[in-house]
């Protein structure tokens, strides 16, 4: 999508997509990926997600992108933080403790072998992501990934002509098509998501399917 959608999307707070709470199939399936405690996590296109605040609970370092700075100040400002300025992986961004939020598109972050991350959470980024971005998408995981780094990923899943996205559907066969040379993929859960399970501010989501999916990075 163009970066004027997603800035016209928060400046009119046209956010449907923001959870109110955490995921619950983070909180359920992230300890399936067995990392330590110490491990370094990268969240593309994490918006205000309070997701981060959790992963950052159990003792990661995190490292956020997004392209809005509004979204980026309005998760700091409601969640109490004061962060400073700061300059990583050639985006400018915002930090506080073991937490990084850099503003800008997703693409243009580089980081060195040596500074890749150990794990990536994608809970809201392949799904608002057009069919022809999602394997350069993809490209810039492995890029951003150790050799050894994992990824857990969630997905939805719904007759497209039900709704025009974002999000988009992500079946199964295309999570299978697109990650499999790369990543060993397990599907860990799927869900029809209800009245009770979306929560409010994804009731236009009814019916269709979410999915989790650990990947594990293929060493070359």
């Amino acid at each position: 999508m163009e970066a004027e959608f997603w800035h016209q999307r928060w400046q009119q707070q046209q956010i449907g997509f923001h959870q109110q709470q955490v995921h619950p199939l983070l909180s359920r399936y992230w300890q399936d990926l067995h990392l330590p405690n110490s491990a370094r996590v990268l969240v593309p296109l994490c918006g205000k997600s309070l997701d981060m605040l959790w992963l950052l609970g159990q003792g990661h370092s995190l490292v956020g992108v997004e392209l809005s700075e509004l979204a980026v100040q309005t998760f700091f400002s409601e969640n109490g933080l004061q962060p400073s300025v700061c300059l990583q992986g050639g985006l400018d961004g915002f930090s506080v403790g073991d937490l990084t939020i850099l503003c800008g598109d997703f693409f243009g972050l580089h980081v060195k072998p040596g500074q890749r991350f150990d794990a990536i959470y994608d809970r809201a980024a392949l799904i608002a992501l057009p069919p022809s971005m999602r394997d350069s998408y993809i490209d810039k995981l492995v890029s951003l990934l150790r050799p050894d780094g994992q990824v857990l990923l969630v997905t939805l899943e719904f007759p497209p002509e039900e709704r025009q996205g974002p999000p988009f559907s992500i079946p199964d066969d295309e999570v299978m098509a697109r990650f499999s040379s790369r990543f060993s993929i397990e599907k860990l859960e799927s869900e029809t998501l209800t009245a009770e399970s979306a929560g409010s501010s994804r009731r236009g989501l009814l019916g269709a399917q979410e999915a989790v999916y650990r990947l594990r990075h293929k060493s070359d």
